[in-house]
């Protein structure tokens, strides 16, 4: 038995913590660049604790999930204003800006040298500016992984800049911050949690730490998610949902994920589709496909009872089956009613094109078995 475990340095949880987060924030640096979504008034309580405890900051906004125009931007900006330490308030795109401008303001050249699949694909060298993480969905998990998500247009991908320099500093966890969170991105940002729990369990790099995360994890998903999209205010739902995100994040920055994730980064690098609701459709399609091939052609893997052990906490039944597990998911998403791939403006004939990227994709490796250009084609038109 052999594994290595990494998260951020420090990981600050629970209610209102971001209320009482101006010592912290005092003590991490002189000027932050302050990295937000395209709506800057949802960071206002951040900003009047910036005012309120006179920390001089810097703005930088960031539409949609960041490109690697827009790290460049915001680095020219972090240097151009002086500051010396970032903080990401947001979803995880934010938080993949964050982290990917926070390293950059510390290391040389562009971007693109250290880019995989698109770049020059070169180690960082120094450590990242200091970061503060500060989630306001509870789904990604990215305060507490090593690797920002950056798309490129250019070449319709999304590729990751990855390195343990990368770790956040800080993830300051304030369940609060989620309370007024949409139905609709609660529940993808919830499965997007789910998959992200369940894919580092069954991976083939999975370790007695990650799986002791994952059944947490599953666990407080199953009893809280339908109270946190029927009710955004209901704090012990909230919590489990943030717990469980936070979880996720810490699994698969160890462990790794699978096919489901496989898949999503192409898609997402092709289409304007939200990385939840990707994952949300391809889901049950993955597992299925997977105990398939792994019955088919290997009987002895452990993963197998690992996805029974998935239904058992999904279910809370400790005769379920993996197949009723499997059910349990469709209905979630068919009761929440996430998109399927189709409405997104994926056709039949965009598979192949999907499938070639997908099998090069870092997630991919750590799927427990690996899959034919065939199987992954169908998992895809049953996705749609």
């Amino acid at each position: 038995m052999q594994f290595e475990f990494a998260t951020a340095t420090r990981i600050v949880f629970g209610l209102g913590k971001l209320r009482e987060a101006g010592p912290t924030i005092k003590s991490t640096g002189k000027r932050p660049l302050v990295i937000t979504g395209k709506k800057m008034e949802r960071a206002e309580t951040l900003l009047q604790l910036l005012r309120l405890n006179q920390i001089e900051h810097s703005i930088f906004s960031v539409s949609g999930e960041p490109t690697i125009q827009n790290v460049r931007e915001g680095v020219e900006l972090a240097k151009r204003e002086n500051c010396d330490w970032v903080i990401g308030f947001g979803g995880g795109s934010v938080i993949d800006a964050g982290k990917a401008i926070a390293a950059m303001m510390m290391n040389d050249g562009d971007v693109l040298d250290y880019l995989e699949v698109i770049g020059k694909g070169r180690a960082l060298t120094k450590p990242s500016a200091k970061f503060l993480a500060i989630p306001t969905t509870a789904g990604t998990g990215s305060e507490v992984t090593r690797n920002a998500v950056l798309a490129s247009p250019e070449h319709k991908l999304k590729v990751s800049l990855r390195s343990a320099y990368m770790l956040p500093s800080i993830a300051l966890v304030d369940p609060e911050l989620t309370y007024e969170l949409p139905r609709s991105v609660t529940a993808s940002t919830g499965l997007d949690a789910l998959t992200q729990l369940i894919e580092p369990y069954v991976c083939l790099r999975a370790n007695p730490m990650t799986d002791a995360i994952c059944v947490e994890g599953i666990k407080r998903i199953a009893r809280s998610f339908r109270r946190a999209v029927g009710n955004g205010y209901d704090a012990e739902a909230r919590a489990d949902m943030s717990v469980a995100s936070l979880f996720g994040g810490m699994a698969l920055a160890n462990a790794g994920l699978g096919a489901v994730h496989g898949f999503a980064g192409p898609i997402g690098g092709m289409f304007s589709a939200p990385h939840g609701e990707i994952c949300a459709a391809l889901l049950a399609e993955v597992m299925e496909m997977n105990l398939r091939a792994l019955r088919e052609r290997d009987l002895g893997n452990p993963a197998i009872a690992r996805f029974d052990w998935v239904a058992r906490l999904l279910t809370e039944n400790g005769s379920s089956s993996a197949q009723e597990g499997i059910g349990r998911i469709r209905m979630v998403v068919s009761d929440f009613k996430i998109p399927r791939l189709r409405s997104h403006g994926i056709k039949a004939e965009h598979i192949p094109e999907i499938v070639k990227h997908a099998k090069n994709a870092s997630s991919m490796k750590a799927n427990p078995i690996v899959l034919t250009d065939e199987e992954l084609r169908e998992i895809l038109r049953g996705a749609l």
